[in-house]
């Protein structure tokens, strides 16, 4: 039954073949897209240029800040009567950036995100609950309608309210959890609150994504909630969510290639990388016909499997997200990861998942980091021994792995924020009394 959904599901769709698509794409943004025109003519390239994989490394890269000063329709290639819909960035830190998004790039948003769910097990028999945010975030909607597409039923909750999420999950048997998976820790937190058992609930899949999971923390969230923790990755800036997904390998991102066509670069060098070499991603959706983008440059590092995985899928797949070559902290001139630090943390039993890195600044230069520990309501004690001896085990490990010893702070239990969105890991301080 299932496979014939599914075929059902890819027959509906018309994906480009990536083996000769990338000049079709080439073409398509420079006849339609003014910023592609201009891009093209400053690096003297014209469309024939652009043959194969290799030449197309000469097309230049788009970054944030090209889609940020493009606000908000500069990177329109239809007319806005074509758009049938917009999604953008939060904005947090800078103008949001804008996609629009027409008929044929939703069915095919759609389809990729029906792919990524089928892959991670979802069924037409399932009930999926969205936990994410419906809105300009591109999360909600995607989910949404790529759970659709496969013939899941839909509970479409969007964030917050925490008590009423928990209680419809209860009364509409939803087994299948669409959420960030910081949110999924809280939400068992809170069921434990309010005396549920989380593991009475009906789940058995998650589809988590919006920041990334490490290991620690998908085995948490598992051990919480009896189900099957799957991570996928997407950014609004190409599409949103449905560029890769887990298969029940969990082994790495199978990319959707007849959709993307992904690269590998050195960060400083820009170079391209060979499969298996860790850089930055780079991401074209071979699709888009509302708001293109060539060679997109995400930020994120990571790298590219191409050895078979035991799913049959022959897909490449990309690993798991170590950091953002943008989220990068330089202390003392050791480079250091956020991620590294939650690996550390989750060695801990002591310890909670959540925790925030506190950057102290003087004259906008880093100074020093200040890691503050949430303590799990167990590993909490009123003995300044025990408390002194865990803080110093854990700066030790931390040294080990960043070779450079941060500032610990242990936190009461509970006592760091909640979020139902993205958790905010990192705050800055200026502090005038650093030298």
């Amino acid at each position: 039954m299932q496979k014939k959904h599914l075929s059902a599901v890819e027959r509906s769709a018309k994906p480009l073949d990536p083996a000769g698509s990338l000049k079709e794409t080439v073409s398509y943004a420079f006849k339609n897209s003014p910023f592609y025109r201009r891009a093209f003519e400053r690096a003297g390239l014209k469309p024939e240029d652009i043959r194969d994989a290799e030449s197309f490394s000469r097309v230049p890269f788009t970054t944030k800040n090209d889609l940020r000063e493009a606000y908000p329709y500069g990177m329109a290639a239809v007319p806005l009567n074509d758009i049938l819909r917009i999604h953008a960035s939060s904005g947090t830190t800078g103008k949001p950036i804008v996609t629009g998004y027409t008929r044929h790039d939703l069915e095919n948003w759609s389809e990729a995100v029906a792919r990524i769910c089928a892959m991670a097990g979802v069924t037409s028999a399932d009930i999926a609950q969205i936990s994410f945010g419906y809105g300009l975030f591109t999360g909600g909607f995607g989910l949404h309608y790529g759970l659709e597409k496969l013939g899941a039923t839909v509970v479409p909750f969007s964030s917050g309210n925490t008590e009423r999420q928990l209680s419809l999950m209860q009364d509409f048997k939803t087994n299948v959890l669409v959420s960030t998976p910081s949110f999924a820790i809280y939400m068992a937190e809170t069921a434990r609150d309010l005396g549920y058992d989380p593991l009475d609930f009906k789940l058995k899949i998650g589809l988590f994504g919006g920041e990334p999971i490490s290991e620690a923390m998908r085995e948490d969230i598992e051990k919480q909630w009896g189900l099957k923790a799957t991570t996928n990755y997407g950014l609004t800036e190409v599409v949103g969510p449905g560029i890769s997904g887990e298969c029940p390998e969990i082994k790495g991102m199978h990319i959707l290639e007849e959709f993307y066509y992904p690269e590998i670069i050195d960060p400083q060098s820009e170079e391209i990388l060979p499969d298996g070499s860790t850089g930055e991603l780079v991401l074209t959706p071979l699709f888009k016909e509302g708001f293109p983008v060539l060679r997109y440059r995400t930020g994120d590092i990571t790298r590219l499997i191409a050895e078979p995985c035991a799913c049959g899928r022959t897909n490449r797949r990309m690993d798991y997200i170590t950091g953002r070559s943008d989220d990068m902290i330089i202390i003392k001139g050791v480079n250091i990861f956020p991620s590294q630090i939650e690996e550390v943390l989750a060695g801990f039993s002591e310890v909670s998942p959540h925790y925030k890195l506190v950057l102290h600044k003087k004259k906008g230069s880093i100074k020093d980091l200040e890691v503050q520990v949430e303590l799990t309501q167990s590993g909490f004690s009123d003995r300044f021994r025990e408390l002194e001896a865990l803080e110093s085990r854990i700066r030790q490990s931390l040294r080990s792995t960043l070779s450079m010893a941060p500032r610990i702070k242990l936190m009461e239990p509970k006592s760091l924020e909640r979020t139902t969105g993205k958790a905010k890991r990192i705050i800055e301080s200026e502090d005038q009394s650093l030298e």
